[in-house]
C-alpha cells in the first residue's frame, strides 16, 4: 500500500503540520493584510489570536474558512442553495467534478454547503500556477488544497499526471476523503462548460482494472453551478478580447490575483448547486466500446450532459441569449425591470476595465448565454441519457 509520504509534493497539510504552517502564517505581513481585506471587521490582534488557536486542519476550516465563506455569502450574494445531496450518502467519499466559473469560490461555495448539510469538506484541485507566494501554497494546503502541477516538458507532464492520479485515486479509497475538481483547466471563460478529456485520461492513468472498474471506484458526482452573475464577468470578457484583437497578449500571476480576489468581493447574486447521482450505470455502455478515446469522449460528454441539464438558468441567461440572438423567445422568463437591471450590471462591470468595443459586450453575453444554447442542444433526439 502506497503511504501518503508519497505525495508530500502535493497534498494537503496534516494534522501534525498545522502549527508550524499557522506560525509561518501570522509572520507573514502579506497574508495579514490579505486576511484584514477578508476580515475587515476585526483587527490584526484579533486574526492573530484567532489563527493562534488553530491545531488542525478541522479547526482551521472551523474557525477560519466556514466563518469567511458566510461572510462571503452574506455581503456579496443573495443566498446559496443546493439540491441533490439527498442521493448522496454523507458517509462516502465521492469524485465531484463541477463546471468552472470561479477560481476560488466554486469549490468554497460547495464546501459550505456540503459542511452545512453534515457532509465531510472535499480536498481541492488547485493549479500551482496560482501559488504565486508562498503564504498562499500554505493558505490553500492548510484548506484541503492538493496542487495540479502545470508549465511543465512533456516528459515530466507524463509523470505529474500520474502521480497525480495515483493521489486522487488514494484519496478518495484509501483516505476515504472526497475531492473536487474542475472539469477543466483554467476557468471557462465564454460559459460553454465542457469537460476535458485530458482531465479523464489523467484519472485514468494510474488504474490498473478495466475503464468502468476504475471510474466506478472514482465515484463520479456531476456537479452544475449557477452564478445569477459571473464573479469575474467583466474580466473574462477582458480577457477573451485581448486574446483576439492583441497577439502579443499573455494573462500574467497579477491578473489571477486580480481574479481571485474580485471573485471574492464582486457580486454574485444567487447561486444554486445541482448535485447529480454518481455516475455508474452508463459506464458499463462505455465500456463497449472499443477505442479508447471513444471511451474518453462519451465519459466527458456524459458529464457534459449531467452540468447543462442541471444548470438553472436565471432571467440574466434568457436576456443575454435574446439581446445576443436579437429576438424575443425567452421574454416570458424576464421582466422589463430584470432586463434593465441586467443591463446595469453591464455597463457598471465593463465600466472598470481599460477597454471599450461592442466586441467586448457581446462576449459578455455570450457568458451570460451559452449556458441557453446547450440547454436547447439537450432537446435533439441524439441525447438519450435520462437514464443514467
Amino acid at each position: 500500500m502506497i503511504s501518503e509520504s508519497e505525495y508530500d509534493d502535493i497534498r494537503p497539510y496534516c494534522d501534525s503540520e498545522v502549527s508550524e504552517v499557522i506560525e509561518r502564517l501570522i509572520k507573514n505581513d502579506d497574508f495579514l493584510k490579505f486576511a484584514l481585506q477578508l476580515f475587515p471587521d476585526l483587527s490584526r490582534e484579533k486574526i492573530e489570536g484567532s489563527l493562534s488557536q488553530v491545531k488542525t486542519v478541522d479547526d482551521f476550516q472551523s474557525m477560519f474558512i466556514v466563518p469567511l465563506a458566510n461572510n462571503i455569502i452574506k455581503n456579496t450574494t443573495k443566498g446559496i442553495s443546493i439540491e441533490g445531496l439527498d442521493k448522496l450518502d454523507n458517509n462516502e467519499s465521492y469524485l465531484f467534478i463541477s463546471d468552472h466559473r470561479d477560481i476560488i469560490l466554486d469549490s468554497a461555495l460547495l464546501n459550505i454547503l456540503l459542511y452545512r448539510n453534515g457532509f465531510s469538506t472535499t480536498e481541492i484541485a488547485i493549479g500551482s500556477n496560482l501559488l504565486i507566494k508562498p503564504w498562499i501554497s500554505d493558505l490553500v494546503k492548510l484548506n484541503k488544497s492538493f496542487v495540479v502541477k502545470r508549465n511543465s516538458s512533456v516528459r515530466d507532464m507524463l509523470v505529474n499526471s500520474n502521480h497525480l492520479s495515483s493521489y486522487i485515486g488514494h484519496a478518495i479509497n484509501t483516505k476515504k476523503s472526497s475531492v473536487w475538481i474542475a472539469q477543466r483547466e483554467g476557468r471557462t471563460k465564454d460559459g460553454d462548460d465542457r469537460t476535458q478529456q485530458s482531465l479523464l485520461k489523467m484519472l485514468q492513468m494510474s488504474g490498473n482494472k478495466t475503464f468502468s472498474e476504475h471510474f466506478k471506484d472514482l465515484r463520479i458526482v456531476p456537479v452544475a453551478i449557477s452564478y445569477e452573475y459571473e464573479p469575474c464577468d467583466a474580466l473574462k470578457s477582458r480577457e477573451r478580447f485581448l486574446k483576439e484583437t492583441d497577439e502579443g497578449y499573455k494573462k500574467t500571476p497579477k491578473d489571477d490575483l486580480l481574479s481571485m480576489l474580485r471573485g471574492l468581493t464582486n457580486e454574485k447574486g444567487r447561486v444554486h448547486f445541482r448535485v447529480g447521482k454518481p455516475i455508474s450505470k452508463m459506464l458499463d455502455v462505455i465500456e463497449e466500446m472499443d477505442d479508447s478515446r471513444d471511451k474518453l469522449k462519451a465519459l466527458a460528454d456524459l458529464i457534459d450532459y449531467k452540468i447543462h441539464k442541471n444548470f438553472k438558468l436565471w432571467p440574466d441567461n434568457y436576456i443575454a441569449f435574446d439581446i445576443l440572438n436579437k429576438t424575443d423567445e425567452y421574454q416570458d422568463k424576464y421582466t422589463d425591470e430584470e432586463k434593465e437591471l441586467f443591463l446595469k450590471h453591464m455597463d457598471k462591470k465593463l465600466g472598470t476595465v481599460d477597454v471599450d468595443h461592442e466586441r467586448l459586450r457581446e462576449i459578455f453575453f455570450e457568458i451570460y448565454a451559452n449556458p441557453v444554447k446547450n440547454q436547447i442542444e439537450l432537446t435533439k433526439p441524439d441525447f438519450i441519457l435520462d437514464n443514467q
